[in-house]
């Protein structure tokens, strides 16, 4: 099985990077043959803007830019596909949602068939979406920003392409403790990442 491990957050020495590279070693470890990518959206200079050439792409007016086609290729490579990113304004950030707006489009990730009924295409896709944030839990469910966060990314985004979504969870208090029960919990997530969702250990925001 192999998982393509998506990073979004500019300094390769943050928690967001020790996170992803955690959970590509728990891969590794959850059993012989599983394979990674991580696809660092910074390093690689990824860019977010929605242009011209995307919008005709869209509309079945040009083929997809080469860097868009690129990013699906790698996406259909994978049997999970896993996110990581620091919450901004409770949400992820902009790389990552540009990257999301270019290539989970209309043709690849979705279709509409006869009478406009929409066609969820990536109903093999499982994706994993690790968020860390700086804010304490008390805070996400006052507010109601978790649930928001559910609203807007697991079911408005995959849930629109059909795919599943096993993992949906926050890494709080991310500035004030230790690193050391993100780490671990991002090593867990990786060795249960192929594990059948009944058999697989509850993931919980924390």
């Amino acid at each position: 099985m192999h998982a393509l491990i998506v990073v979004s957050h500019p300094e390769p020495g943050s928690l967001t990077h020790s996170i992803a590279q955690r959970i590509a070693e728990g891969v590794s470890l959850s059993a012989q043959g599983n394979s990674f990518e991580i696809a660092d959206l910074a390093a690689e200079a990824f860019d977010p803007r929605f242009s011209a050439a995307d919008l005709a792409a869209s509309r079945g007016q040009a083929a997809p830019p080469a860097d868009v086609i690129a990013e699906q290729a790698r996406i259909d490579r994978a049997d999970a596909l896993v996110l990581v990113y620091p919450v901004y304004w409770w949400s992820m950030p902009g790389l990552l949602k540009g990257w999301i707006d270019r290539v989970f489009v209309n043709g690849w990730a979705f279709d509409f068939g006869a009478d406009a009924q929409l066609v969820k295409k990536l109903g093999h896709l499982r994706v994993h979406l690790v968020g860390i944030g700086g804010a304490d839990i008390q805070t996400y469910t006052r507010h109601g920003y978790a649930d928001a966060m559910k609203t807007q990314i697991d079911h408005g985004i995959f849930d629109y392409c059909g795919a599943q979504v096993p993992t949906s969870m926050l890494l709080l208090d991310s500035e004030t403790r230790p690193p050391d029960t993100h780490l671990e919990s991002a090593h867990a997530i990786g060795r249960n990442l192929f594990t059948p969702p009944q058999q697989c250990p509850a993931t919980t925001a924390l």
